[in-house]
């Protein structure tokens, strides 16, 4: 398809056009072979409105009355892709994206969506240099009826304004408790029905459904430890007998909150360490008995994922892994937007920077690690991420166009996969310094976006 991009004028009322009539540069006109002086369509999401089109010798701009302008949320000067399809007499502007983000500070002017406010201004920004419209839209805000929706969008200071459903929507919501409330469910529901809307990144994913699901993609269980849903007792003691250690994580968890990790002393007892914010708390068992009864409680009231401990490399006795950023691009296509690795803190055994992790490239620590088996390490763990990216698109119900991946390597040089997180954090994903305004990342959700509404 050919790509257009025209920037938006808007005509106010009074003047020469009236509020069917837009004005489009003469070069556009000849180049989409657009007739002048008959009805067409103009459509932005799912608004439409009937239109005649007069040539205007200006270049690359669309002129609007600004009554439809209002109507549909469009700002003075942005930039938008354009195609006009012959068969439907249908001049498409767009696309536009709506981010579905948790709340808005109504007393926070400045920052009005908390600590994601910078990531909606890239998401802005990032629309603009591609040729999109963006609104931001709260669980408080939709609704399941209805041809429009209340967001707000950036005009050099945070407006609330009314927007027509929207070609694609970007699910940001933090909860699952927000994730499923009813209102947003059919708002959902109502989007895809009435204007085919495209919804990414369609769920949280939990950890038994993707260990299970990738275990049936060929090739893809080599990356995979020992990994089961806890149930019971008898599959505590099994895993805790075979392996030296074993992590519990709850199979909805997130930021490394509520890991136990268990391991097998010389004694044959057992040690836990329990994460909590300071670090982690530790308690020995005498036996495996007495370990059982402990946790049992526990087992019945949260669901874990019982899981092979590894011997991870890590970096002055601080264990490494690794966060493979890896997004569905301009063409449709899983590409490997980024990896970095995360270093854990001390007195603790995870990396999750909200617990004192920090950041390196892949080569610094793969260079400082324990293990001299880590060559050819960062092409491994980019080989991994793509595989298991497109085994979760194949094998698991839903539209993910992101993923954050988190794998580990052993200090034999085997990479294997921890987790896949289809909210990747944007803090945990902040570049290292040196990179540009727009993060890649956020480039990258722009350019899909334009590719899966077909602008």
């Amino acid at each position: 398809m050919k790509r257009t991009k025209v920037k938006i004028q808007i005509q106010p009322a009074g003047t020469l056009i009236d509020d069917h009539t837009i004005m489009l540069s003469d070069a556009l006109v000849k180049k989409w072979k657009i007739p002048t002086q008959s009805s067409l369509q103009l459509r932005f999401g799912s608004a439409k409105h009937e239109v005649k089109v007069v040539p205007l010798p200006q270049a690359g701009a669309l002129r609007i009355h600004d009554s439809i302008a209002a109507k549909w949320g469009l700002a003075q000067g942005i930039p938008l892709c354009l195609h006009y399809k012959s068969s439907t007499r249908t001049i498409h502007i767009g696309p536009l994206i709506s981010v579905m983000v948790s709340r808005v500070h109504a007393g926070a002017p400045e920052r009005p969506f908390g600590n994601v406010t910078a990531f909606c201004r890239e998401m802005d920004d990032a629309c603009r240099l591609y040729g999109a419209a963006v609104f931001f839209v709260t669980p408080d805000e939709v609704s399941g009826s209805g041809d429009t929706v209340k967001g707000w969008h950036y005009a050099g200071r945070w407006i609330k304004r009314t927007f027509p459903l929207p070609h694609i929507i970007y699910n940001r919501l933090t909860s699952r408790r927000y994730e499923n409330r009813a209102n947003v469910q059919h708002f959902i529901r109502h989007a895809k029905s009435q204007q085919q809307t495209i919804l990414f990144n369609e769920k949280y994913l939990n950890k038994t459904e993707v260990f299970d699901a990738l275990r049936k993609e060929s090739g893809l269980p080599i990356y995979l430890p020992d990994s089961h849903l806890l149930h019971n007792r008898q599959l505590l003691k099994m895993m805790c007998t075979k392996y030296s250690t074993v992590f519990l994580k709850p199979i909805t968890g997130s930021l490394g909150k509520g890991i136990i990790r268990i391991k097998r002393q010389t004694d044959g007892s057992y040690m836990c360490h329990f994460t909590n914010l300071n670090g982690s708390r530790k308690q020995t068992f005498g036996n495996l008995q007495q370990l059982s009864n402990y946790l049992s409680p526990k087992i019945k009231k949260q669901r874990y994922q019982i899981q092979q401990g590894l011997t991870l490399i890590s970096v002055s006795k601080r264990p490494v892994d690794f966060r493979a950023l890896v997004q569905l691009n301009e063409t449709g296509q899983w590409s490997v937007t980024s990896i970095v690795a995360r270093t854990a803190g001390n007195n603790h055994f995870v990396s999750n920077l909200a617990r004192g992790g920090s950041l390196s490239t892949v080569r610094e620590a793969l260079a400082r690690s324990n293990s001299s088996a880590t060559g050819g390490g960062a092409l491994k763990l980019r080989r991994a991420a793509l595989a298991i990216a497109k085994g979760i698109e194949t094998q698991v119900p839903g539209h993910f166009a992101e993923l954050g991946i988190d794998l580990a390597m052993d200090t034999q040089g085997k990479v294997w996969l921890l987790e896949v997180n289809s909210k990747p954090s944007k803090d945990d994903n902040t570049p290292l310094p040196g990179a540009r305004t727009i993060r890649p990342s956020i480039k990258k959700v722009v350019q899909y976006s334009r590719f899966a509404a077909k602008f």
